[in-house]
């Protein structure tokens, strides 16, 4: 069958399913899930943040150390920033975005999206300012615990702990570099300057990780009480190697992923989760994908093993398989009470994938208990979230701000502190426990779409501040949902899941010759241009980059060698266009995307 009839066939496929779920709104969901993000800044927060309890913090971050390390996010409900589960949000939010980008921009939320990734990266290339050198935490567990303060008002450590050859971290680096890589093909059609700039980070931090071999929680040792890395740097490296790839379509990446699948456990581990420390379902994943898009070379039966153990991982979730899951009676995939979600959602993003892979190419998965069309596995995934959204025992979003009967009491300490800017009064490093963190009340910020602990075993659960296993939020919980959320809402529209990763932008440049004349023995042709907002938000800011532009150019304001809106324009509203045109006696002009502002 050719490539164009194969094409056909799963746009058929895809014209049987149902396009969008009913029941919970998922894309209200979706708008909370990204404006969490918001709330986890640290740094200098731009006149765009529209989570307005918060303020600035954590300002002179590596001051102490001679490196600018302002910025980023804090993992959870605490105000460290954590490297290893910062670089794996980045990784998971940059897969939604290039899986259901698509979606994101129907609903308006690509460019939020795109920005909450943004504020991760520019962090990460701030934390590896030379190639064999990352820094992987600012803060440390231990001091801050201690203390209950804003983020604006902390006075715990601020100390800054990094890797280098001497004292090594294959899994901070290897993690890191997945996630630069994955980023850069969210940017690579909106900001191809800055999406560079994260693959050339990338490239360097695997060559790091992979050449100096050790776990990074022997050398970043305050660590290890928080975020041990028990399945070691094995994983990471694979994971990177398979971002590397689709980033660059290097085969020295597909070559790794094939000549090291057994040696590094990608062809070996059976797994049953995925997360910030254990990749290898991920890992499997994706590989998974490319044996299904003929992207394997010769190393064709390697990944078919890879693509094995995905599959276990998939029946084991549906409990098809010969190891399954744990469920709790509500249906809720249980691992562990301490923060279980972070476990359901990423699962849950591994099935939504995972069965748009298999209808693309037109499979069913197989099990142990026979053959399950891709459509389980979805079905499966959005009982997932709507058991999170509400629809479980207790009837309790574990979504804050969605629904009506959401927790209240957050472990979260900028949450459960009444915002500087309604009470500027300083809240001392135990204060905060006595005046807020041992408070009855609510909080008096709402944490809008964190996604907290969620139930133990039995669907129970304690709204208690104290309760941290069960009430604190984490930003790897809420990341995988951000792409699941958007495959929900806005269907899948028929489009190739196996075709070449690229994300979308939400601005559409469309070129066409118009006209042509020959003068003095030349041809002149003349350009005419459509620059178009795709996105459900108003344009501002738009800055672009035209590279082999020969002629003059009418419609757009110049300055130094970039191009923005004409001076009468100053903003561009949702689904509306703007016209230029050029005249050069050559092919047309490359024109991309350098910035832009959603608002």
């Amino acid at each position: 069958m050719n490539r164009f009839a194969k094409l056909c066939s799963v746009i058929a496929l895809f014209v049987l399913l149902p396009l969008v779920f009913a029941g919970h709104d998922y894309g209200q969901a979706l708008s909370k899930s990204i404006l969490f993000f918001e709330a986890q800044r640290s740094g200098f927060l731009p006149s765009t943040q529209r989570v307005q309890w918060r303020a600035n913090s954590g300002l002179n971050d590596g001051k102490a150390s001679g490196v600018d390390l302002v910025g980023g996010y804090y993992d959870a409900g605490d105000n460290v920033k954590f490297g290893l589960p910062m670089a794996f949000t980045i990784t998971m939010m940059s897969w939604s975005i290039v899986e259901y980008g698509r979606q994101m921009a129907g609903s308006g939320e690509l460019g939020n999206a795109m920005d909450a990734v943004k504020w991760g990266t520019d962090y990460l290339i701030k934390a590896h300012p030379q190639p064999y050198v990352l820094y992987g935490e600012v803060g440390d567990g231990n001091t801050d615990h201690y203390c209950w303060q804003r983020p604006e008002d902390m006075t715990t450590s601020r100390q800054a702990y990094m890797i280098d050859p001497t004292n090594p971290g294959s899994d901070l680096a290897g993690e890191t570099a997945a996630a630069m890589a994955a980023a850069s093909l969210v940017f690579r059609q909106s900001n191809p300057s800055y999406a560079n700039e994260l693959l050339t980070h990338a490239q360097q931090l695997f060559e790091f990780a992979d050449k100096y071999r050790g776990k990074y929680d022997s050398s970043i040792t305050v660590a290890r009480p928080y975020y041990q890395s028990v399945s070691g740097y094995a994983d990471e490296l694979l994971w990177a190697a398979v971002w590397l790839y689709k980033a660059t379509t290097n085969e020295y990446y597909l070559s790794y992923l094939g000549d090291n699948g057994d040696a590094l456990g990608g062809t070996g581990w059976s797994m049953t989760e995925f997360g910030w420390d254990v990749k290898y379902a991920g890992v499997q994943t994706l590989v998974a994908k490319l044996l299904m898009g003929g992207e394997t070379g010769h190393y064709a039966p390697i990944f078919e093993n890879y693509q094995q153990k995905a599959e276990f991982f998939m029946c084991s979730c549906l409990g098809k398989g010969s190891q399954n899951v744990q469920k709790t009676p509500g249906g809720l995939i249980f691992r562990q009470r301490w923060n279980n979600m972070q476990f359901v959602t990423s699962a849950s993003f591994l099935l939504a994938v995972y069965s748009d892979y298999l209808t693309s190419a037109g499979k069913n998965l197989i099990c142990n208990s026979g053959s399950v069309a891709p459509s389980e596995l979805l079905s499966f995934a959005q009982s997932q979230v709507d058991y999170i959204l509400g629809d479980n025992p207790r009837a309790t979003s574990y979504m804050v701000g969605y629904g009506s009967n959401y927790p209240r009491q957050v472990h979260h300490r900028a949450s459960s502190i009444v915002s500087i800017k309604v009470d500027p009064s300083f809240v001392t490093c135990r204060g905060g426990y006595a005046t807020w963190f041992s408070s009855k009340a609510g909080d008096p910020n709402i944490l809008t779409g964190a996604i907290v602990g969620g139930p133990d075993a039995y669907d129970n659960f304690a709204d208690e501040r104290e309760n941290y296993e069960q009430t604190e939020p984490t930003t790897y919980n809420n990341a995988p949902l951000l792409g699941l959320l958007a495959r929900l809402n806005g269907g899948h529209s028929g489009y190739n899941q196996l075709l070449p990763d690229s994300s979308p932008s939400p601005i559409a440049i469309e070129q066409k010759m118009t006209t042509s004349w020959n003068a003095n023995g030349k041809t002149y042709y003349r350009y005419f241009t459509v620059l178009t907002n795709k996105s459900g938000k108003t344009l501002k800011g738009l800055k672009l980059s035209i590279a082999k532009l020969y002629g003059p150019l009418w419609g757009l304001t110049k300055s130094g060698d970039s191009y923005f809106f004409p001076e009468w324009l100053g903003s561009l509203p949702a689904g509306k266009s703007l016209e230029f045109v050029y005249i050069q006696s050559a092919s047309q002009a490359d024109i991309s995307v350098s910035s832009y502002d959603m608002v």
